[in-house]
């Protein structure tokens, strides 16, 4: 998601508008801003004028980038024009509202008043805005094969790959797939691969391609068989039976009278599937449901002590809340109900302080957990902190388990319904550490993400052993993990930072691991339910 920016179309449709104008209704005209920070505002775009309508739906959408990892606050207003100029401060302001991108995507329609400014409504007039993604969800899928190539090596057969590359806008050639190399064989299969269509041909079917196939020298020096061009439209033939390309080397072309060719290449199988995207998911109605795991174990210190990871500044902050802030505030908005299972570990309890409890509701209510928003999680944790005894050990697997056999529910009902993330915050003093990877390793093929967030000074090795971003995490009896679940950041890293740097590091893989999973799953997108009664644009 990263490396990929989303691009989203908003249209804009408005009814019962104020009308300003005597004699005639209004001609509005709705600008998109974007929040810069603090009390400043940036113009994305505007839309078209319309004449004589309190009821408008503008045709021009507004585009903005989309990135799922920042709360991106929004303005629309709605203004009559009675002039040329395109200074907005002469015109009528018929109305606006504040959202959040992620509140327009994760309804995918929305309606809302219009307020002329806090607190005061702008008539009976509401403003209906729907989110479209701008993509090409496309990908092609190839199955490819060679028969009879040259044989380049001393002592073997050819150790043959191939290369496809792009002509760009300016003629030149952009390598977009390589496959892997097939030892020793003259007439190799190649494994079935995909490519995104835009990265493959920038969409076009047309566009030139030139395939190399080539001998693999382990030092780098590869040897060219030989090459043809193509175009998608061409490859797309393959569908009933194979189509073949003979492979050419342009030397050996000038220099051998009667050359053929140096192999075949032939395409076994080609077709475009549609690859779904993260707001593919979201827009269908996918749940983002928030768990909140919090670490209370004695490592931390005694939260009365100003040493304390748990102890309370003069403004009511630590780092466990800061970091609960900046993750929460970005993914309440993909949660219908905004209510959060909180839980805590590994501290003893009221009345009795007997045995430390590895997974306690944050609220001392285990039959609902549940908190209201954000703000209700930290205000549960602000009343029984100076309640808890902090104890020990720091095992993370209970909790783990938990919401993986709430995910192992929802996994049952074979739609792309719900995704579940847990974000633990913990100083790193992880005790149960095979248990813990057995859980994640399990957890993997559940539709859940784990962000693991390390406060305070320590070193966090098992952290990143459990991040598993420098290799494949195991569990303990050697199975490998079947997706990347595991996002670990220490707090330290954004101490200084603003507030939302930490949101944007720990939620940035969150889109990827959702759609890898229903990939996985081979689950589509559910199907949204048309908005109710939302003039057509």
């Amino acid at each position: 998601m990263a490396d990929c920016i989303t691009k989203v179309e908003l249209s804009v449709s408005c009814s019962d508008l104020l009308d300003k104008d005597v004699g005639s209704k209004s001609d509005p005209l709705c600008v998109l801003l974007q929040s810069s920070g603090g009390d400043s505002w940036t113009e994305l775009g505007r839309t078209e004028r319309l004449k004589n309508t309190s009821s408008p739906s503008f045709s021009q959408r507004l585009r903005l980038d989309y990135h799922f990892e920042t709360v991106q606050n929004l303005k629309l207003g709605i203004y009559d024009i009675d002039n040329s100029s395109a200074d907005l401060g002469d015109d009528d302001y018929l109305g606006g509202v504040e959202l959040t991108l992620g509140q327009i995507v994760s309804s995918k329609s929305l309606t809302r008043p219009l307020q002329l400014k806090k607190g005061k409504p702008a008539g009976k007039g509401t403003i209906t805005v729907t989110a479209e993604e701008i993509k090409d969800n496309r990908a092609i899928e190839l199955e490819m094969e060679a028969k009879k190539l040259d044989k380049k090596d001393m002592f073997g057969k050819s150790d043959p790959f191939l290369e496809f590359f792009k002509q760009g806008d300016d003629g030149k050639w952009q390598l977009v797939h390589r496959t892997e190399v097939v030892k020793n064989n003259l007439s190799p299969s190649w494994k079935k691969f995909s490519v995104p269509l835009q990265t493959f041909c920038g969409s076009d079917l047309d566009r030139p391609l030139k395939v190399d196939c080539s001998d693999h020298d382990s030092d780098g020096s590869h040897d060219l068989i030989g090459s043809f061009t193509t175009k998608v439209s061409e490859l797309q033939k393959a569908a009933g039976s194979a189509v073949e390309f003979d492979c050419v080397h342009p030397e050996k072309q000038k220099k051998k009278k009667g050359y053929k060719n140096s192999g075949v290449v032939a395409v076994k199988g080609c077709k475009l599937v549609t690859q779904h995207t993260f707001l593919d998911y979201v827009m269908g109605g996918c749940q983002i449901n928030f768990t909140v795991g919090i670490d209370f174990t004695g490592s931390n210190g005694d939260p009365r002590s100003p040493n304390s990871l748990h102890y309370m500044s003069a403004d009511g902050l630590n780092q466990y809340l800061s970091a609960l802030w900046s993750v929460g505030q970005v993914v309440q908005d993909y949660d219908t109900d905004k209510l959060f299972p909180a839980f805590g570990f590994g501290a003893k309890l009221p009345p009795d302080y007997q045995a430390a409890h590895h997974e306690f509701a944050l609220n001392f209510n285990p039959t609902n957990p549940y908190c209201q928003g954000i703000q209700g999680v930290v205000e549960a944790y602000r009343m029984v902190l100076p309640q808890l005894r902090l104890s020990g050990p720091t095992n993370f697997s209970p909790i783990i388990n938990h919401v993986a056999s709430i995910a192992a529910t929802a996994a049952q009902t074979n739609s792309a319904s719900q995704y579940y993330v847990l974000l633990i915050l913990t100083d790193g003093e992880i005790t149960d550490f095979d248990q813990t990877r057995d859980a994640i390793v399990r957890a993997a093929r559940l539709p859940l993400s784990i962000i693991i967030v390390g406060v305070g000074p320590a070193d966090f090795k098992a952290m990143e052993l459990l991040d598993g971003d420098d290799g494949m995490l195991r569990s303990t009896v050697g199975e490998a993990i079947a997706r990347d679940i595991v996002q670990f950041v220490p707090f330290r890293q954004f101490k200084d930072a603003p507030s939302s740097s930490l949101a944007q590091s720990v939620l940035a893989e969150v889109p990827n691991q959702l759609v890898s999973y229903f990939k996985m799953r081979g689950l589509e997108p559910s199907k949204p339910p048309k908005p109710q009664a939302t003039p057509k644009s």
